[in-house]
């Protein structure tokens, strides 16, 4: 079996390791998600194991270790690493505080069985240069963060509760 590390995947997680969603449902209630379908064949696939531990708001070590340790692999120290997630240092963009051009509730596209980050995309297909859709859910989504930053686009999450987060997609003006 290949090495776990916070790169990994959760959809390789899910094939290599019969038990891993129980496994890690059972380390994080919020991991309860993996048990939607879409949400398997969709984020799983570009959700590594750093981000699920951003999504379940814990450690990126801890959680390595803790799959590292239910597999019989070693466990391994912080060696470099950061936890840092998207914009912890970054300061609130001027334009979140406008109207944004559509909202979403990706807790709400999971239960429909529909994937957020495609539905976003979507929306933001509609909006005009500059403005910016609103994503809310139970949970920071850092992969779609991390998708959406690597297409270009600006992106901004904040926590308006224990599980309440708004995550903010704006297209890149001219």
């Amino acid at each position: 079996m290949k090495e776990i590390t916070l790169e990994t995947k959760i959809a390789e997680l899910l094939s290599d390791y019969p038990g891993m969603k129980e496994t890690l449902i059972a380390i994080n209630p919020k991991f309860k998600k993996l048990n939607n379908p879409v949400l398997r064949r969709t984020l799983a696939r570009v959700a590594s194991v750093k981000q699920a531990a951003i999504v379940g708001g814990m450690d990126p070590l801890d959680l390595l270790n803790r799959l590292r340790e239910s597999v019989g692999q070693p466990p391994v120290d912080a060696a470099g690493e950061t936890a840092a997630s998207s914009n912890e240092s970054q300061e609130k963009p001027v334009w979140t505080s406008q109207e944004p051009a559509a909202t979403l509730d990706a807790n709400a596209l999971l239960d429909a069985q529909k994937n957020p980050l495609a539905e976003t995309g979507k929306a933001l297909k509609k909006v005009g240069e500059g403005e910016f859709i609103a994503l809310h859910s139970d949970f920071k989504p850092e992969p779609l963060i991390e998708e959406f930053q690597k297409a270009g686009r600006e992106v901004y999450c904040e926590q308006k509760g224990e599980n309440a987060f708004v995550t903010y997609v704006r297209k890149r003006g001219k």
